[in-house]
């Protein structure tokens, strides 16, 4: 079990190191082309942190362990908005001041709810992901697209965040940076592999399914980039990176990690967990829509709002914990977040709401 721990915490390793490689080899060489640094931010960059996701995903459909690959999607996105965007609020309000990630924040939504609408009857089709995957091709274009009409303050805060590597810095070569590519992409590879493998020794020997470690320690491992990242972005104060790394990742998850696990399937599709349609998937949807009212309260997440997330983020693994473990406390719990927790939120970010309608007026 300990060599299961070694081979989990170094398949980590293997992502954290593989995705930044991954991201300062396509970023720079994308800068050394001359791609603006407003569209490399918005897609290698945010894209490039859910590259873990991609490469656990894939490698657990290819190894048969498909619970694991949309355990995985479906708990990195509840933990990127819960627990990511919570703590990046905690240690300062988010004031979203660029136009372009409250629009962002509707399609993660409309994404969301394309999967769940596509996984109700409990599996997605080759077909499906393929879908999925033509969504994210339009969705960058998009992007590309936008960033040309974008604002000065946009553009000028990604300049100041992504700027092309100097004439004689070590990555200034593009033979330099299509190394580190190479070798990012070989990490992930390598350690999604490692973290697949364990994770299901995990399972087994903790006596729970493979969605629960799909939905918590791979979840959480393969989120390690955009926790790194959005955090990092808080502490400097620089908050639309933050937020829209978030935002961004989740619909790559969808699109992305779900669009090429589900065609890496074949015609067997991705088979979703009884547990999973039942439970996650909608709460998943909840998170999702729980950013529109807080990103109407004057485009802020507050502190308040931060500690709410983190708080929701505790319960629900405290849920998922106690559900495994078909716990005697489980029905007492659900019944306190249902009718006591869950009301009480609801009517507080109404009112937060309405509050900032007045405020307008």
């Amino acid at each position: 079990m300990w060599m299961q721990v070694v081979w989990f915490v170094a398949g980590l390793v293997a992502l954290v190191v593989g995705a930044d490689a991954l991201v300062r080899g396509a970023s720079k060489l994308a800068l050394s082309l001359g791609i603006s640094p407003l569209v490399v931010g918005l897609t290698i960059v945010a894209f490039g942190t859910s590259a873990p996701e991609v490469a656990v995903s894939t490698g657990a459909v290819l190894g048969g362990q498909t619970d694991i690959a949309v355990g995985n999607v479906v708990g990195s996105n509840i933990l990127n908005v819960l627990l990511i965007l919570g703590a990046s609020a905690v240690i300062t309000p988010l004031v979203v001041h660029v136009q372009l990630i409250r629009q962002e924040v509707p399609i993660m939504v409309g994404a969301t709810i394309l999967l769940v609408v596509l996984g109700l009857d409990g599996r997605i089709a080759w077909y499906e992901a393929a879908l999925l995957l033509a969504l994210l091709v339009a969705y960058t274009a998009f992007l590309v697209i936008q960033s040309r009409r974008e604002s000065a303050a946009a553009t000028a805060e990604f300049d100041a965040e992504l700027q092309p590597p100097a004439p004689d810095a070590w990555d200034a070569k593009w033979p330099v940076q299509l190394a580190l590519i190479a070798v990012g992409l070989a990490l992930l590879v390598v350690g999604s592999g490692w973290m697949v493998d364990a994770a299901v020794v995990f399972a087994r020997a903790l006596g729970v399914s493979d969605v629960v470690i799909g939905l918590t320690i791979v979840a959480a491992g393969t989120s390690m980039p955009e926790v790194a990242t959005s955090l990092a972005a808080a502490f400097k104060g620089e908050r639309d990176i933050a937020v829209g790394n978030v935002v961004g990742s989740n619909t790559f998850n969808i699109l992305g990690c779900v669009g090429v696990a589900g065609v890496a399937s074949g015609s067997a599709g991705l088979v979703l967990a009884p547990s999973v349609l039942a439970f996650d998937l909608w709460v998943m949807l909840a998170v999702a829509l729980a950013c529109l009212p807080v990103f109407l309260t004057g485009r802020e997440i507050a502190r308040w709002e931060g500690a709410l997330f983190l708080g929701y983020y505790v319960a629900y693994t405290a849920y998922l914990i106690l559900a495994a473990q078909s716990h005697a406390a489980l029905p007492a719990f659900s019944s306190v977040m249902l009718g006591f927790v869950v009301p009480l939120t609801v009517v507080a970010l109404i009112t937060s709401v309405l509050r900032s309608a007045n405020s307008a007026k």
